[in-house]
């Protein structure tokens, strides 16, 4: 029996503008033309690759109210899938929701013009969808409004922590139902839209969101799916094996805490023969990602040519330069501070798509940070210059960060 091959990617988050400038070719943002440019590669493969099944687990868009353009140019690329005769699922992430429950997704369109080939599953329940191999379950948990998950008496006595477990709990048994629904004799996915205890973020620390609720993996590693599609967190990994429970991650870096992270999608192959949980294998295929660069320089106190050595540092790195987002990270004594060009660093990095420079002064033992293009900075890529210019201790950094990361996701997930 023939394998059935499934491509799964998810959080291309178009309309994300960090770090970039207006392409004057088209009027665009470059990262906007940049995450086009990802998708199409996704697009292009299952195009010439044989995919029977396109997953996209979610978060389509930054902004839960896209602009003209940035639906268009989402549509233009699910169209060509699904004009090839490629049925694709799409499921509704956090970023896809309305802040008004009465509003559309943004991906309803799709339904409401009854395109072929394409399904949005903006609730959770079970899709059966028809490949050229062969049906496959399509188990759908998408991104669910609390106050749709439980009534105002279930949640009106309880604390943050109890609401949080509440969640999880119902999450969990929404995964329970969808999984015993399941016909065994036909090949299962659960596409999902949330966290998981053992995903890291890029900068590899254990998940610990606030009151984003967070699953155990056994809640979503069950037997009765052959993959496990997940999306929300950007960084691609493999949580289980059997079954097999991945992260895509995102297709393009956001910030320079995503700057080691590979960036693509993932080739599931499930054969329909095997036994269910361990009849899936998969495969990453990385994409041309926009690279991110930090080049770090220090400047001793009696340097007397302090643009020299940072011109040394960005030197050690030119062949990395090139169509890069680079940061050159400067520590240096306030007495000297004054004697670096900047007009030099950025003729040297002129090959570079976008550059920052941050400088950080040494006075007194005390260091204060001085940024070039500190205003171009995400909000997490802000705070951690800042606290390393108060010398925090790590144990406060790690913790002061994971406060914003959580304060960042409740103003922009569902309250």
């Amino acid at each position: 029996m023939n394998k059935i091959r499934v491509l799964h990617f998810a959080d291309i988050h178009m309309g994300v503008e960090n770090y970039t400038r207006v392409d004057p070719a088209t009027g665009l943002s470059q990262c906007l033309l940049d995450f086009q440019r990802s998708f199409d590669e996704v697009v292009d493969f299952a195009l010439g690759n044989e995919i029977d099944l396109v997953v996209f687990s979610g978060d389509a868009y930054k902004s839960r109210e896209p602009s003209q353009t940035h639906q268009r140019e989402f549509a233009r690329r699910i169209a060509r899938l699904a004009s090839a005769g490629i049925p694709v699922f799409l499921l509704v992430g956090n970023h896809d929701l309305p802040n008004a429950v009465g509003r559309a997704t943004a991906l309803e369109i799709f339904d409401t013009l009854a395109v072929q080939n394409v399904v949005v599953a903006n609730q959770p329940g079970i899709h059966l969808i028809r490949t050229r191999r062969g049906p496959v379950q399509v188990a759908a948990l998408p991104w669910v409004r609390r106050s749709s998950l439980l009534s105002r008496e279930d949640t009106r006595q309880l604390k943050v922590e109890e609401l949080r477990r509440k969640l999880e709990e119902t999450l969990g048994a929404i995964i329970r139902d969808l999984a015993e629904r399941l016909d065994p004799d036909v090949p299962a996915v659960l596409s999902a839209h949330l966290s998981v205890a053992d995903a890291t973020l890029s900068s590899e620390r254990t998940m610990v969101l606030g009151q984003d609720p967070v699953l155990p993996l056994a809640s979503v590693a069950d037997a009765a799916f052959d993959y496990v599609a997940l999306g929300h967190i950007h960084k691609c990994q493999v949580l289980c094996q059997e079954p097999l429970v991945a992260y895509s991650g995102s297709l393009q870096r956001i910030d320079f805490g995503e700057e080691e992270d590979a960036k693509g999608f993932y080739v599931v192959e499930i054969d329909p023969g095997g036994s269910r949980g361990a009849r899936a294998t998969l495969d990453f295929c990385p994409v041309n990602a926009r690279r991110f660069l930090t080049i770090k320089a220090s400047v001793a106190a009696d340097d007397l040519n302090p643009t020299a050595t940072v011109l040394e540092a960005i030197a050690r790195r030119s062949s990395e330069i090139a169509g890069a987002i680079v940061k050159v990270q400067v520590a240096i004594p306030e007495h000297i501070d004054g004697l670096v060009q900047e007009a030099d660093i950025y003729d040297a990095l002129s090959g570079a798509q976008y550059v920052c420079v941050n400088k950080d002064v040494e006075r007194e033992g005390r260091t204060r940070t001085s940024g070039w293009a500190v205003e171009e900075m995400g909000p997490i890529e802000a705070l951690r210059l800042y606290l390393g210019s108060r010398n925090a201790s790590a144990e406060r950094t790690r913790t002061l960060l994971e406060y914003a990361e959580r304060l960042i996701r409740e103003t922009t997930a569902e309250g």
